[in-house]
This record gives C-alpha cells, sequence and structure tokens, in this order.
C-alpha cells in the first residue's frame, strides 16, 4: 500500500525534476523571452482555456485538448472524445487544434493532436519596393500524449510534440516534450500541479541564427468552493525565467508578469461561465493609460445532447479582440 507521506515524496521528486530541467534550459532563454519561430507552442489550444486566460483549475473533464496545457489531466473521462478547436486570430492568421483521446488497459490515457496556424498571404516586393508576389508562413504541431494514475491522488503525464515551420520556402523543425503531474488533496476541491512544457531541442532553424523553443516551467493552485459551484486557480508560468521582464518594469509589477488568474462558475453539467485574466498579456498589449482590458478572457460552455460548445472572448486592446470556439463529442 502507498501511503500519502510517499505520494507527497513522489510529487515534490517530479516537481524538483522539472525544475533541474528548466535550470539547464539556454541562458539566453533564461535570461530574456525572445521571440521564437514556433510561436503556435504559445496560442491557446482551447476555448475554454483562453477564457481561463491560461489558468487552467483541475479537474475532471472531458476536454481532451487540455493535453496541450498539462499531459498529466489525461483521464478516462476522455476516452473517445473528439475536440475541434478554431480561432479568429488578429489580422489574415487563423489557427485550430485537434485532440482526440482514449483510455487503454494497463497503459492509462492516450491521446493525439494536431495544432496548425496559418499566417496568410504576404506580399513579396523586389530590392526597389515593386511587388512581384506574395508568400505564406504556416506551423504545425503533430502530438502525442499518455497519462496515468501513478499512485493514489497522483497523476503523471507526458507529450511528445513534432513542431514544424515554414515561410517563404524556408523550413525550421523542432522536437519538443511536456513532463506534468497532478496531485488531488484529500478533500478533492484543491489540487495542485506542475508542467514542464516545450522542452527540447531544435532540429533547423531559419537562417544562419539559432531559433529557441518556448520552454515553460508552470504550477497552478485551484481550489473549488464547498459552498459555491465555483472553481478558482492562480498560475505561475515562466518561472525558468524570473527575470525576463522589460527593463522599465520591476518589483511587484515584474512578478505579476508571472501570474495569472481565473474563475469557472460550474452551474451544472450543461451550462458553465469562465472569466480569466493574464498580467503578462496585459503588459504586452495594453495601449491605453487607463483603463484598459487587455488580457481580460471571458467565455462560456454548452452542452447540447452528444455536443459541447465551448466559446471564448481574449482582449487585445485597441488591436480588437479574439473569438475562438471550440467543439467536443464523443465519437
Amino acid at each position: 500500500m502507498i501511503g500519502p507521506g510517499m505520494v507527497f515524496r513522489q510529487a515534490i521528486f517530479l516537481l524538483t525534476l522539472m525544475c533541474i530541467l528548466a535550470a539547464h534550459a539556454p541562458e539566453q532563454a533564461k535570461a530574456q523571452r525572445t521571440t521564437s519561430p514556433f510561436s503556435v507552442l504559445e496560442l491557446d489550444a482551447s476555448a475554454r482555456a483562453a477564457a481561463l486566460g491560461g489558468s487552467i483549475g483541475t479537474r475532471i473533464t472531458a476536454d481532451p485538448s487540455l493535453l496541450y496545457y498539462n499531459p498529466a489531466t489525461l483521464n478516462p473521462a476522455m476516452s473517445g472524445t473528439l475536440a475541434l478547436t478554431y480561432l479568429n486570430h488578429i489580422g489574415d492568421l487563423n489557427a485550430g487544434t485537434i485532440a482526440y483521446a482514449r483510455d487503454v488497459d494497463r497503459i492509462g490515457t492516450v491521446a493525439g493532436g494536431i495544432r496548425f496556424l496559418t499566417w496568410g498571404s504576404t506580399p513579396e516586393t523586389d530590392d526597389e519596393g515593386n511587388e512581384v508576389g506574395s508568400f505564406g508562413a504556416s506551423d504545425v504541431v503533430l502530438t502525442v500524449s499518455a497519462a496515468r494514475e501513478y499512485a493514489p491522488r497522483l497523476n503523471l503525464g507526458i507529450s511528445l510534440h513534432g513542431v514544424f515551420s515554414g515561410i517563404a520556402g524556408e523550413r525550421a523543425s523542432a522536437v519538443a516534450a511536456d513532463v506534468g503531474a497532478v496531485y488531488m488533496l484529500g478533500n478533492d476541491r484543491t489540487a495542485v500541479s506542475a508542467t514542464l512544457r516545450n522542452g527540447g531541442f531544435v532540429v533547423s532553424s531559419f537562417g544562419s541564427a539559432e531559433d529557441r523553443l518556448p520552454t515553460d516551467l508552470r504550477l497552478t493552485l485551484s481550489h473549488r468552493l464547498e459552498h459555491l459551484p465555483l472553481l478558482l486557480a492562480v498560475t505561475a508560468s515562466n518561472l525558468q525565467a524570473p527575470g525576463d521582464a522589460p527593463s522599465n518594469v520591476e518589483g511587484l509589477s515584474a512578478a505579476m508578469r508571472h501570474l495569472s488568474f481565473s474563475g469557472e462558475f460550474l452551474f451544472s453539467e450543461t451550462f458553465n461561465v469562465r472569466f480569466g485574466y493574464n498580467h503578462r498579456r496585459h503588459q504586452d498589449l495594453k495601449m491605453n493609460a487607463r483603463l484598459d482590458m487587455a488580457g481580460v478572457g471571458a467565455g462560456f460552455g454548452i452542452k447540447v445532447n452528444r455536443f459541447v460548445l465551448d466559446y471564448a472572448f481574449n482582449s487585445w486592446s485597441t488591436l480588437g479582440g479574439l473569438h475562438q470556439f471550440t467543439v467536443r463529442t464523443a465519437i
């Protein structure tokens, strides 16, 4: 019999391992988050996650899209479920995801998915500025995942990604992995999760400069209130790069860049309302000196017969807003 003390020690061991792996990330990635050609890895992969500002409270859900945030959230309730997500991004950018999960005896819950991002068509000009044609850009990520209950209240999971990016005939590729853990406390209303996302190596880069993967070490604490159908969560992200704030951001504001907050009203199995706030996104996108809604997300989930529709709206300040939809069903 595995006791709670051993489970706790195993969870601490996994978290320590994640920290060690993140600590060995490239110095450039730790000191400052730079633009990555593999930006598709940083897009919200589901409408529910987008509405929550990326701070996803841990609960048993049948949404296989969660594999893109923490593979340890895969569970038997997802078995046989297909999720399709579409994101109407700013300008001509379009993105989407596909995810499918299946429970397999003596293995656990396995899943696979595809993410894509297309950048539309961009005019191509010669040295004198004359338009001579156009070119496109796109990104594709192929993912396989697996998770299982390793000990009572402790789930572990892993995902492997093949990342491919192209622009105007040039190509870049990478191999990445996510490692995750979810630990439920004794009351089953509180959970702690840890994830190391996008750790790996670049196979080929654009040009002569070495491209980087957007590695992200994050911790999430979530709690479902006892007398109110509300799940609250706070996520600390990019913990492998504590000094990545711009030079004009310091003190409490710099620390807040690592935090996002969310709430989810679980009114029933057929209707939920969600909201979230991502402070990093707010700082990076805000354009108004006073009240600016950049970084704020909201949305809802509705179940109709065999289908679940999730919707999210995220403010991008004066640039507008992003609308995202996820449809999932058992097949």
